[in-house]
C-alpha cells in the first residue's frame, strides 16, 4: 500500500502536524508570547494527534509481518511530535503514574524525562497541592472529562506556579490514559497559594535559600569545605564531653545551612530514639519541632531503614508522606514539616553505628542530589567519632569517680566533742582519679585526722593514694606518735614501685585532756592546717619537712597545740590555696582573712563557705582537686 492510500491521508496529516508543532515551538520562544493561547493551540494539535493515532490503530490489521514501514514511520513521527511539543506534556496511567514525559516537562521539573517515568506525578508537586492534584487526576480518569488546577511544580530551582490540565485518551482496547499539559504562569504567580504567600518570586526565593545553585563549582566546594571545617571546629571545641550537647550544637549549625530541618535519632538500649529536631527559628516552627521530637522512628521509616541497613538514602522527591512517621493524630511528619526532599545517613565511626542524621528540605530550597550525599556522610562520620570520644570520656570519668570514692571514707565518724565536716571537689578538667585523700579514724586514747595529696593523677596515683591512706591507718593503730607513723609510711612507699611519685601528708593525733584537746601534728610537706579561735584569731601552721616516698632518711616535722571549746582546725589540700582568679592572684592570699570572718561558725558552715568562696574566686575553674576537712571542738570529750 502506498503512502497516498493510507486512510484519511494520515501521512500528510502527520507532516502537517509536525510543521505546526515546529511553528508553535518557535512562537513559544518569542518575546511576548501568550502562554494561554499557545496552550490552547497545543491542545488542538494534541487532539489531532490523538485522532490520528486512533485511526492508525484501527487500520492495523495485525499482519504477522508487522506494520508497514510507512505506519512505523508515522508512529515515530507522532512520538517526535510528543517529545518536541512546545509545552510540557506528561502521559499518565489512570493511577497518576508517569508513563512518559516530553523534553519540556523534563526541563520544567529539572530531571531527564526517563527519571520521571514510573513515578507518581504528584511527587513533583509541592506538598500543599498534592492532595488536590491527585483528586483532579482521579476525577479526570474516572469521568473522562478535562480537569484543570493551579499548583506548584518542584523544579531544580524551587517551586514554579503552573496551570495543570488533564485530558483523557481512550485506547482501542477501551483503556484510558491521561495526557497532562502544564503551562507556567507569567511571573510565577498564579491563583491560590502564591497569592496567599505574598506572590514571592519562586526563582528568587530558591536562589536566596540555595545560593550555591547559581554559583560555580569552586564556590560550591568552598562552601562545603567551610561547613565541614565549622563542624570539625565545633566538635574539637567540645569541652563538655556531653553527647547531647555535641549533637544539639551540630544540628543547630546544619539547620538553615544545607537543610530546613535536621533530625537526629540515636540508638538506645530499647531501639532508635528521636533525640533532636531542629528547624527554622520561629515560634510556629518550634512548635512543629516539639511535635516531631515526640515521634520515635518506626521500622518502616527512612531513618530506621538507614540505621538497620547501615546505608544512606537520598530521596530527591519524597513522594511517600509516611516515610518519616506520623504524629499520634495521624498527621505525616513529612507534611507537618513541609519537607519535599530528604537525605538520611548513618551516624557511625566506621565500626559502630550510633544513630541516623536526617536532613529535610522544603520546596524553596530545591532538592538533594547525589553530589551532596558525600558531604552528609562525612558529617555523619564526624558525629560518630565525636559520640565515641564523648562516651569514652564519660566512661573514664565514671571510673575515676568510682575509684576516687573508694579512696575516701563513705562518711565521717560521729565523735563526741568534735564537730566534723569534709568536702572533696575535683579539678574542673578532671577526668582521672585524683591523688587527694583524707581520713578520720580511732587511735589509742583518741582520734586521728589525716589529709594528703599524691603527685599526679590516674591509676598509678590512685594506687599510691590507697597505699598511703591504708598504711597510715594500719601503722597509726600501733604507733602512739604521728611522726613515727609517717616515718614508717615513708618506708612502705619507698618499698613500693611508684616510679618518681611522692605523697605530701599531714597527720594529727587528737586526745582529750579535761575540757581541752591536745593535738600532735606530723607534717610531711603538706600545707596547714589553720587554727581558728572563736575571737577571730587565725594561726596558719607550716607544712614543713619532705614529702613521703623520696628519701629514706626524711624525718617528718612535729607540732603540738592545745584546742579549747570553740577552736577549729581547718585542713586543706593545695587545690584551695592555688586556686587562681582571672587576674592570676592566688586564693592563699585571702584564706586567713576569710577564715577569720567565719570564726564561730559550725564545721559544716565553714566548709560550705570556703568551698563557695574558692569557686567564685576561680570562676569555677579549679586547677587542682580541692579537699577540705574541718574539726571544731564542741565540748568536753566523752572519750575515744
Amino acid at each position: 500500500m502506498s503512502q497516498d492510500t493510507w486512510p484519511n491521508g494520515s501521512y500528510a496529516n502527520f507532516v502537517d502536524l509536525a510543521r505546526r508543532r515546529d511553528a508553535l515551538r518557535h512562537a513559544a520562544a518569542m518575546p511576548g508570547a501568550d502562554p494561554r493561547a499557545l496552550l490552547e493551540a497545543t491542545f488542538a494539535e494534541l487532539d489531532a494527534a490523538v485522532d490520528a493515532v486512533t485511526k492508525l490503530a484501527e487500520s492495523d490489521t495485525g499482519d504477522p509481518g508487522g506494520p508497514p514501514a510507512s505506519l512505523s514511520a508515522e508512529r515515530g513521527l507522532l512520538r517526535a511530535v510528543f517529545q518536541n511539543a512546545p509545552a510540557p506534556l506528561f502521559l499518565l496511567e489512570p493511577d497518576g503514574t508517569i508513563r512518559r514525559a516530553n523534553g519540556k516537562a523534563g526541563d520544567l521539573i529539572g530531571v531527564p524525562p526517563g527519571y520521571a517515568t514510573g513515578r507518581l506525578l504528584t511527587a513533583f508537586v509541592d506538598l500543599p497541592s498534592r492532595a488536590a492534584v491527585a483528586s483532579q487526576l482521579a476525577a479526570a480518569a474516572r469521568t473522562g472529562t478535562t480537569r484543570q488546577t493551579d499548583c506548584k511544580l518542584l523544579s531544580a530551582a524551587g517551586p514554579v506556579q503552573v496551570t495543570m490540565t488533564a485530558n483523557v485518551v481512550t485506547l482501542p482496547d477501551s483503556s484510558r490514559l491521561l495526557v497532562v499539559t502544564v503551562a507556567e504562569l507569567p511571573g510565577g504567580v498564579g491563583s491560590g497559594l502564591s497569592r496567599e504567600r505574598g506572590g514571592e518570586d519562586t526563582a528568587a526565593a530558591a536562589g536566596k535559600a540555595r545560593p550555591e545553585s547559581a554559583g560555580s563549582a569552586v564556590q560550591i566546594m568552598t562552601r562545603r569545605m567551610d561547613l565541614v571545617t565549622a563542624v570539625t571546629r565545633l566538635l574539637l571545641d567540645n569541652s563538655t564531653f556531653s553527647e547531647a550537647v555535641t549533637l544539639q550544637r551540630c544540628a543547630r549549625l546544619l539547620a538553615g545551612d544545607i537543610a530546613s530541618w535536621v533530625i537526629v535519632d540515636v540508638e538506645r538500649a530499647d531501639g532508635l530514639r528521636r533525640q533532636f529536631v531542629i528547624g527554622p527559628h520561629d515560634e510556629a516552627q518550634e512548635d512543629l519541632a516539639r511535635k516531631a521530637r515526640a515521634v520515635d522512628p518506626r521500622a518502616s521509616t527512612v531513618p530506621a531503614q538507614v540505621h538497620s541497613a547501615g546505608r544512606s538514602i537520598v530521596l530527591a522527591h519524597a513522594d511517600d508522606p509516611g516515610i518519616l512517621g506520623t504524629t499520634p493524630d495521624g498527621t505525616p511528619l513529612l507534611m507537618l514539616l513541609g519537607v519535599t526532599s530528604l537525605l538520611s545517613v548513618p551516624i557511625s565511626d566506621g565500626t559502630t553505628s550510633y544513630g541516623v542524621l536526617t536532613l529535610g528540605r522544603q520546596a524553596t530550597e530545591g532538592r538533594f542530589e547525589i553530589a551532596e550525599l558525600g558531604l552528609a556522610e562525612e558529617l555523619g562520620e564526624h558525629l560518630g567519632v565525636a559520640i565515641r570520644v564523648d562516651r569514652m570520656f564519660r566512661h573514664r570519668s565514671a571510673v575515676a569517680e568510682a575509684l576516687q570514692g573508694s579512696l575516701l571514707p563513705a562518711r565521717l565518724p560521729d565523735i563526741g566533742g568534735l564537730d566534723l565536716s569534709a568536702a572533696y571537689v575535683p579539678a574542673s578538667q578532671g577526668l582521672e582519679a585524683s591523688g587527694d585523700f583524707y581520713d578520720v579514724f580511732p587511735i589509742q586514747g583518741g582520734w586521728a585526722i589525716t589529709v594528703g595529696d599524691v603527685c599526679g593523677k590516674g591509676l598509678q596515683a590512685a594506687a599510691m593514694t590507697a597505699a598511703a591512706r591504708h598504711a597510715i591507718r594500719v601503722i597509726a593503730h600501733w604507733s602512739p606518735d604521728p611522726v613515727e607513723t609517717l616515718a614508717k609510711v615513708n618506708e612502705v612507699i619507698l618499698a613500693g614501685d611508684y616510679e618518681d611519685r611522692f605523697v605530701t601528708a599531714k597527720l594529727a593525733y587528737l586526745r582529750w585532756d579535761g575540757d581541752h584537746v591536745h593535738v600532735v601534728l606530723a607534717s610531711a610537706g603538706h600545707p596547714g592546717p589553720v587554727v581558728v579561735r572563736p575571737d577571730g584569731r587565725v594561726e596558719v601552721l607550716s607544712g614543713g619537712s619532705l614529702p613521703l616516698g623520696l628519701f629514706p632518711d626524711a624525718e617528718p616535722e612535729r607540732d603540738e597545740l592545745e584546742l579549747q571549746p570553740g577552736d577549729l582546725l581547718f585542713f586543706y589540700s593545695d587545690g584551695v590555696t592555688e586556686a587562681r582568679s582571672a587576674d592570676m592572684r592566688y586564693f592563699e592570699e585571702r584564706l586567713s582573712d576569710e577564715l577569720a570572718g567565719l570564726a564561730g561558725r559550725s564545721a559544716a558552715k565553714t566548709t560550705r563557705m570556703i568551698q563557695s568562696l574558692v569557686a567564685s574566686f576561680s570562676q569555677d575553674n579549679l586547677r587542682d582537686d580541692m579537699t577540705i576537712l574541718v574539726a571544731k571542738v564542741k565540748s568536753q570529750s566523752s572519750g575515744a
